[in-house]
């Protein structure tokens, strides 16, 4: 596969919410980059069209690979690690919405400067929500851009800073910075981790042997033996070196805002949130959304995989038998073949296959993450239909995605969001399903432990995708003439 050219995409619909991004950094322990290209390979769920890691070694300083493609294809061959020497290194794993349409391998991270005291390498996760303005700002001072990321700002906020210090300048460029980011970054000497003041995106801190490890997922320590020490906090600065790990907090407190739908779909199951299990909050939300929303049926499916925690909820709730009524493909890579058009009308039949001799003659509740575009459902359920089954009950273990998220999360523009034109019922007659129903946000909040529900006056998390509530004001978006929801 050539470096500088996209692999073909699923020849299916993209009607999923995706996460834009992983991070994953080590120091201290020999050949690094090994450990890092196994964190990436667990946080490909993270972002599945490129990965990039730079390396430091004191004999040949800093080394990095960039590939499009999934981590397995690339990162485990011999010939290229041995490339990437030392006991430092840093990693991410990339699913872009940021910048140009068409991804470019320079687009890919970590990012990597040379500055006056030496070199330094970034990896972001999350979105900066004022990077168009700071990118002009600094292209008029004489900046010259490599790539079209949002990243990007961060090294040439750092190059202008007059701070005496990479840990310095990079607190100086981040309190530039709006919107949401959590940061693994690395000199010669020290790996440095930062999350913003809303800790939006997630940031972990682990340890393996005598070395120290960043992770945007618990999951990740898991695949090396790390142990996990502690989430950084939100607005927290940890530097990282022989002498230990030191704690800044350079930013002015704010109340946490964290991602909620991190608990609904983007983390791993077998990750730890908050201490939480991420698998026993969406089984909660099946639970919750059982509660809510009962119907009589025959059989609990999930939509594979990431309904399938709130299918066994509500199951266990409903007392109806749960059951794997959709099989997965798990060998559906975004390499499989060029798609043709008379592939592309096949759909998702290539990725999920109907159990035809479970759900015939059935009543079928089927569960799934999230709606977003609709498109996808709608097949789900005719395939379901085609197998026999009698009705189709859909039950959506989040509230229903009326607005677009700015904070790292790949989302369709507010009007090709089927929540933002139509009301549930609407759905439900577009969908032509038998019965629609999402789990209401205090259901919601419920289920990650919030007993109270949402507190409209002050939330615990961002949920502005389902709300229209966005904790950091999205700049460049309101520039381009986005609408903020008007104040009830």
């Amino acid at each position: 596969m050539s470096d500088n050219k996209m692999p073909p995409a699923h020849p299916f619909d993209d009607d999923k919410l995706r996460e834009e991004c992983g991070i994953f950094g080590v120091i201290g322990v020999t050949d690094a980059a090994n450990f890092v290209a196994l964190g990436l390979h667990a946080l490909q769920h993270r972002g599945q069209e490129a990965g990039g890691i730079v390396s430091h070694d004191a004999e040949q300083g800093f080394n990095s690979a960039r590939r499009f493609g999934y981590v397995r294809d690339n990162f485990t061959r011999q010939s290229l690690m041995e490339t990437l020497p030392g006991p430092l290194s840093i990693g991410h794993v990339r699913y872009s919405t940021a910048g140009g349409k068409a991804p470019v391998i320079r687009d890919v991270q970590p990012f990597f400067g040379e500055f006056a005291m030496g070199g330094a390498a970034i990896a972001h996760n999350g979105n900066i929500t004022n990077a168009d303005a700071l990118r002009r700002e600094l292209v008029e001072r004489g900046s010259i851009f490599q790539s079209n990321s949002d990243s990007e700002c961060i090294i040439h906020l750092m190059a202008r800073s007059l701070q005496r210090t990479i840990p310095e300048r990079m607190e100086d460029a981040l309190r530039r910075v709006e919107g949401a980011f959590s940061v693994v970054a690395m000199t010669s000497e020290k790996l440095i981790g930062v999350r913003d003041p809303l800790g939006v995106r997630p940031l972990v801190l682990g340890q393996v042997g005598d070395g120290w490890v960043l992770s945007s997922e618990t999951c990740a320590l898991d695949i090396i033996g790390a142990r996990f020490v502690r989430e950084l906090a939100p607005g927290e600065m940890v530097v990282i070196s022989d002498k230990g790990v030191e704690s800044h907090h350079p930013f002015r407190p704010q109340k946490p805002r964290f991602c909620i739908f991190e608990h609904v779909y983007f983390s791993r199951p077998d990750s730890i949130i908050g201490g939480q299990s991420v698998y026993e909050t969406r089984r909660q939300i099946g639970i919750e959304l059982a509660k809510e929303s009962p119907v009589e049926a025959d059989l609990v499916c999930p939509v594979p995989d990431s309904g399938t925690p709130g299918a066994i909820g509500y199951s266990q709730q409903s007392g109806i038998p749960f059951a794997m009524g959709i099989i997965r493909n798990q060998y559906m890579g975004r390499t499989f073949i060029e798609p043709t058009e008379q592939i592309r009308n096949m759909g998702v039949r290539l990725k999920l296959n109907v159990n035809r001799a479970l759900v015939e003659g059935k009543r079928i509740i089927l569960v799934d993450d999230s709606v977003v575009r609709g498109t996808t459902s709608r097949k789900i359920k005719e395939m379901i239909l085609d197998a026999g089954a009698k009705e189709v009950h859909f039950r959506i273990a989040s509230p229903p995605t009326a607005w677009p998220c700015f904070y790292g999360v790949d989302t369709p523009n507010r009007e090709k969001l089927l929540a933002a034109t139509m009301s549930e019922d609407e759905m439900r007659d577009h969908l032509a399903v038998d019965s629609l129903k999402f789990i209401s946000l205090d259901g919601l909040y419920r289920a990650v432990g919030e007993a109270q529900g949402r507190d409209n006056a002050s939330p615990q998390y961002c949920d502005a995708c389902f709300s229209g509530d966005y904790p950091v004001a999205p700049t460049d978006q309101i520039e381009k003439g986005f609408e903020l929801k008007a104040a009830e």
